[in-house]
């Protein structure tokens, strides 16, 4: 493992402290950027300034992301709104539809593959399913969390499933077309075993950030879930053999729990119960200190090599996991953590773009964004 200091390209444009970002998958020097000044800045990283700025919003802009297929179009939720955006008519500032869907703040936007659904997590714990096609509703996804929904994905491998994150400490999979939870994980119940310091055993797990692999990923990773929890630690677990169906005893840091249906059929299941794999990346591995805030998997050289975690300790954090997931559990502690990155901010969000240079991005609670070369 090494600590990374060198100084970090700088992408200016904000006027007020970078929320969000995202980088192009058809255009590999694109990547834009939000903020609480409710503006996009649209950087080519080929050239030094900012190509586009879009003030679109009176207020701060939480999420966005692009429509797969057609990444002219940029979705952006700003408090309980979803406005839909074509750069090419980015001038006028007027959206090409806006969705009031939600009842509470937006936390996390997301499309699925096919272009065809948006998820959108609120404040009231709610997930919106709205219909990109129909321009409408879909299903409202409810009675799953107690607290605020903090992060939506949809399942790439399985066309009507979404996993979703909340400041209930619970991790959630549904299916959409029925509007109901299948299986629910708990990270907030007694977990001894992933509570390796006093910070993490006192801080709650909130869920704060839940990623998933990309498709071509999944020979590499298997599938699984990437969380980034409120105790410091970031745990990866199988979705398959792990969330949906936990059976049978034995993995890193796993112990015998408990499991019990809800009210709605779906099962909940502790923390230590999983039968799949399940890895908890926490201090004792030389991990983060504070809340992480956010967690992606790599893009850049082998994809799908890295987890990408950053936190409120001011720290970004590259996990090499692969190897776990691919080939058994194998490694010891020490070789999980390949790169530190130290911040002078909490990081907000990060994200990664398929290049040699220039392809980790970090949001941190400046409003300066900082871009660095990871090999």
């Amino acid at each position: 493992m090494s600590t990374e200091k060198t100084k970090p390209r700088r992408l200016r444009g904000h006027k007020d402290t970078a929320t969000c970002c995202i980088a192009s998958g058809s255009r590999p020097d694109v990547v834009v950027t939000s903020g609480d000044d409710g503006r996009l800045c649209w950087f080519d990283m080929r050239c030094r300034e900012a190509q586009l700025v879009m003030d679109v919003s009176e207020e701060p802009i939480s999420s966005m992301c692009f429509r797969p297929g057609n990444e002219d179009i940029i979705y952006v939720s700003s408090g309980k709104e979803v406005k839909c955006f074509d750069v090419n008519l980015a001038t006028s500032w007027k959206p090409l539809q806006s969705y009031n869907y939600n009842k509470e703040d937006i936390n996390q936007i997301v499309c699925n593959s096919k272009s065809s659904f948006l998820a959108a997590a609120d404040d009231s714990g709610e997930v919106k399913i709205i219909d990109i096609h129909q321009q409408c509703l879909y299903k409202t996804l409810r009675s799953g969390h107690t607290s605020i929904c903090s992060s939506v994905q949809f399942l790439p491998w399985r066309s009507w499933e979404v996993i979703s994150g909340g400041l209930d400490s619970k991790l959630l999979m549904w299916d959409f077309s029925k509007g109901r939870s299948c299986e629910v994980m708990d990270f907030g119940l007694p977990d001894v075993t992933s509570s390796s310091s006093l910070g993490q055993c006192l801080n709650p797990a909130f869920v704060h950030a839940v990623a998933v692999p990309e498709v071509d990923m999944l020979d590499k990773l298997d599938k699984v879930c990437a969380v980034a929890r409120g105790d410091g630690s970031v745990s990866v677990t199988s979705i398959e053999s792990g969330l949906a169906a936990p059976k049978s005893k034995g993995s890193l840091k796993t112990r015998k729990g408990s499991q019990s249906k809800s009210k709605d059929g779906s099962s909940t299941t502790s923390v230590d119960d999983q039968g799949g794999k399940m890895l908890h990346l926490d201090s004792s591995m030389g991990g983060h200190s504070a809340a992480v805030s956010c967690v992606a998997f790599s893009l850049f050289g082998e994809k799908g090599k890295y987890i990408i975690s950053g936190g409120n300790d001011c720290s970004v954090k590259l996990w090499n996991c692969s190897s776990y997931f691919h080939a058994g559990s194998s490694s010891s502690n020490s070789d999980f953590l390949y790169l530190n990155i130290i911040l002078p901010e909490k990081v907000n969000w990060l994200c990664t773009r398929p290049a040699e240079t220039n392809n980790l991005i970090v949001c941190d609670t400046s409003k300066v964004v900082k871009v660095y070369s990871v090999t």
